[in-house]
């Protein structure tokens, strides 16, 4: 797959209306669709701008993809994957609320049928997938950044073979938090800006 590696993290903003966080989608045929975001100081919605360059990173491989969106949130991201032509997105967020407002955003953007949503925690969902067979061609995961939960993560993708051998990992991560990247991965790309990191991760070639 190809991977662009330019992009510029800032901290992440959201637009407001009334008591609510909006953002929107930036490109595709759910383009300039309001997306809801969760209330809580857990979460933090991705600026446009700051989507848009990742989004651009990603282009020439969504087509077609599938896409597994991990701590989805707003479910934002798989979205913006959906709009621009992923062929399905898997959202897991075990938070209720965070599950609601992926519901409402998928109706919204009337891409509901090419999703799903598992409303559990994430190595439940990740073993029900890898039990199911599922494999992914992109996995974007944003944890809460001081959780410190990335490397167990990427051990179960490895282990449950949800990864496409030709596929990729994104993980957004806190600048102050290095990610120790675990047996089976080497790294893609990595770039820092102010207080987020994304590392992009490929499996290791295997003889």
């Amino acid at each position: 797959m190809v991977l662009c590696y330019t992009v510029c993290i800032c901290k992440k903003k959201v637009m407001y209306g009334g008591d609510k966080k909006f953002m929107r989608v930036i490109a595709g045929i759910a383009k300039g669709h309001k997306l809801e975001a969760p209330e809580g100081l857990t979460t933090r919605p991705t600026t446009d701008r700051i989507k848009e360059t990742l989004f651009n990173m990603m282009a020439f491989d969504l087509p077609e993809c599938k896409f597994l969106d991990l701590f989805s949130g707003s479910g934002a991201i798989g979205i913006e994957a959906l709009s621009r032509g992923a062929a399905e997105a898997v959202f897991v967020d075990s938070h209720k609320e965070a599950q609601n407002v992926i519901h409402k955003n998928l109706a919204h953007t009337k891409l509901s049928e090419k999703a799903t949503v598992l409303g559990k925690d994430v190595f439940i969902a990740l073993q029900e997938l890898s039990a199911a067979g599922k494999v992914f061609d992109i996995i974007y995961m944003d944890p809460p950044y001081a959780a410190g939960v990335e490397q167990t993560v990427l051990e179960a993708i490895r282990c449950g073979g949800l990864l496409n051998k030709d596929g990729y990992i994104g993980v957004e991560h806190g600048s102050q938090y290095p990610l120790r990247i675990p047996a089976g991965y080497r790294l893609a790309r990595e770039k820092s800006y102010k207080t987020t990191t994304i590392t992009f991760l490929v499996l290791e070639e295997t003889e």
